[in-house]
């Protein structure tokens, strides 16, 4: 196959940074090729150079796309060329519909009037092609993550892709979508359409990938040949890290004390469906130095689940009990459920986590201002002192903590959402996808701060979709669907497929 892209010697500097440095990358056409790296060595830096987010001049080196230099002034003049980008934060607008979004800013018109008829036909045409079933007029605003993200491929597709990337495709997707997606990229291959997806999750990248290139701190480490050999998650984690990890999940003693947290009889009902029960009756306990995993598909209530416990957050008509340490405790509001002891990481870091624009100092003392304030005044010394040394403590890779959080990798930010918790000084931690979109480096150090939590005798709740990473830190896994504990598993009978088993059995 001969190559679509040539990205020869591309550098690209900030101020104090340079975020890429001689990076090569050859991209056959036909082909889908991965891009993997740590947060912040550089992957996106360099796909926006590309799409000319970052224009020609403002970095140094080639790029050559289909036989011709490509000096892109900006998006419009790389998709012009075919190149399209699918953003891992979707770029749709909610109240619109299918066909709306999939031809905004392309309609189809004749003299200034928008041709529906037409629009329609090819909107059709489009969702047979992505697999989507879904009507033309049906809204964006009620459709799953993982439809929408079908929308952003016919999107792609309306406007004659030669290039789709995608970053990170399949983060918010169920292990469901994320198969379907997947086996679409391979179906889009076979009808020529070359693709380059980054992505952390080396499993899937071993399954679609014909190439994988390999970025660390800026510079191109290696290229692998799926074809050729020697394309394992291990070589490929090794690259992005630049040493052997023998284990994914660091290991930690088991001693479970007492029993910490306790939810009795828990229901919550829909916040606007009338009638429809999220949790139905659900029981749990977790003993003070003990993680326990809650595993089930997108849509099963799990984080339905954590946000009801921490102040209602979620839901109506909440009934059941809460004990912490044994004792029943009011959690009715999200101040009362922090001094009952609980903190809960959110899924959504950016959005419900972090107060993205603000510093780290002021980040990581928010769920516990009035321990940093003196007369209802915040003490800026100590707001410092604080910050500072979750800094030092959880590994954050920054230069101060007066560091904006929005210039900060993934793992990085997740840190802080972790710092600021930890100020609170729970006996709970709920963390619900704590490892998502980061890199396995950084994943490392987020279970490494996970044991120490459990080393330290709190109760950790984990919450995610990644089965392999509960069975690698979890001492018990619940598993859960429709609402409702459908059985229980413990670290030495759990597997994959015990767990998948439960939730086709329901």
């Amino acid at each position: 196959m001969t190559a679509l892209l040539e990205m020869r010697g591309i550098s690209k500097s900030f101020p104090g940074v340079k975020a890429l440095d001689n990076v090569t990358l050859s991209v056959r056409d036909g082909e889908i090729h991965a891009i993997c790296g740590e947060n912040g060595a550089g992957k996106s830096t360099l796909m926006k150079v590309l799409s000319g987010v970052y224009p020609h001049g403002s970095y140094e080196g080639e790029i050559v796309f289909d036989g011709r230099p490509a000096r892109f002034a900006g998006i419009r003049d790389s998709e012009a060329r075919g190149i399209i980008i699918i953003h891992q934060e979707l770029a749709l607008v909610p109240l619109l519909t299918i066909a709306e979004n999939i031809f905004l800013g392309n309609e189809r018109a004749a003299r200034g009037v928008i041709d529906w008829p037409r629009t329609f036909r090819e909107t059709e045409a489009l969702l047979a092609k992505v697999g989507l079933r879904e009507t033309p007029g049906s809204r964006v605003e009620t459709l799953g993550v993982g439809k929408q993200q079908l929308v952003e491929i016919a999107k792609a597709l309306s406007r004659n892709v030669r290039l789709l990337i995608l970053d990170e495709p399949t983060a918010a997707l169920s292990e469901a979508d994320s198969q379907a997606l997947l086996d679409l990229l391979l179906e889009l291959k076979a009808q020529g359409v070359t693709s380059i997806i980054i992505s952390h999750k080396l499993n899937e990248v071993r399954r679609v990938a014909d190439t994988v290139t390999v970025i660390r701190d800026g510079a191109t480490i290696s290229t692998i040949d799926a074809a050729a050999g020697g394309l394992t998650e291990d070589r490929i984690v090794r690259d992005m890290v630049g040493r052997d990890m023998s284990q994914r999940y660091p290991e930690r003693g088991r001693r479970a004390g007492d029993v910490m947290f306790e939810l009795r009889g828990w229901n919550v009902w829909h916040p606007e469906q009338k009638g429809r029960q999220v949790i139905r009756n659900l029981s749990m306990q977790v003993r003070a130095g003990e993680v326990v995993g809650i595993a089930g598909l997108m849509g099963a209530g799990r984080t339905e689940l954590a946000m009801s416990v921490f102040g209602r957050s979620y839901g109506r008509a909440i009934s059941g009990e809460v004990l912490v340490g044994g004792r029943a405790v009011d959690v009715s509001t999200v101040d009362r459920a922090i001094d009952a002891g609980l903190a809960y990481v959110t899924e959504d870091r950016k959005t419900l986590g972090l107060i993205l624009e603000e510093t780290i100092r002021r980040n990581a003392t928010l769920a516990a201002l009035d321990k940093v304030a003196r007369g209802g005044v915040i003490d800026e010394a100590r707001e410092t002192d604080v910050a500072e040394g979750y800094r030092r403590r959880l590994g954050i890779r920054t230069p101060s903590v007066f560091q904006r959080v929005v210039n900060l990798s993934g793992g990085n930010q997740q840190k802080v959402v972790l710092a600021k918790w930890l100020f609170t000084d729970p006996d709970v931690l709920i963390l619900d996808e704590p490892t998502r979109g980061i890199d396995v480096g950084a994943k490392y150090e987020i279970y490494g701060i996970i044991n120490q939590l459990s080393a330290a005798g709190k109760a950790v709740v984990m919450i995610s979709s990644e089965l392999p990473e509960l069975l690698g830190m979890c001492d018990r896994i619940h598993v859960m669907n429709e609402g409702a504990f459908v059985g229980e598993l413990n670290a030495a009978e759990a597997s994959q497929e015990a767990i998948m088993s439960m939730i086709v059995r329901e």
